[in-house]
């Protein structure tokens, strides 16, 4: 079965589509085959060994800042479903009775227990 290659999720061609795989890089240029045969200088082989390794690095260095870039907004992202979720099934967690008694229910809030009643609790248990 034929399949667009652009659609399907684990290609090259999707990857890059979707902005998922850094494609404008210009030190994926250096790692081209080249088939001419090439004379060598010590001189410049020596450079190049040590470009290789400036290379390199610069290529680890952006694709650092591409992940973090993407992965930038994600948290407040998962906390923004997370609340959606629970504004819209808050009915399966209490019962509707409840809710309508304490509309203090609807959202989650943060409690602050004073050190005292946290010690008294303890003591009961």
């Amino acid at each position: 079965m034929k399949r667009n290659p652009r659609k399907v999720k684990w290609t090259k061609a999707y990857r890059r589509l979707h902005g998922k795989d850094m494609t404008q890089d210009s030190t994926f240029e250096f790692e081209r085959k080249r088939n001419r045969p090439e004379r060598y200088d010590r001189n410049v082989t020596e450079n190049t060994l040590k470009a290789i390794k400036k290379i390199d690095k610069i290529r680890v260095d952006r694709e650092e800042r591409h992940i973090t870039k993407r992965m930038k907004g994600k948290k407040a992202k998962e906390q923004r479903e997370a609340t959606k979720e629970l504004e819209q099934s808050i009915h399966m967690v209490k019962a509707p009775s409840v809710l309508v008694k304490e509309p203090s229910l609807t959202l989650p809030t943060k409690v602050k227990v004073s050190q005292k009643q946290s010690e008294e609790n303890r003591m009961e248990e």
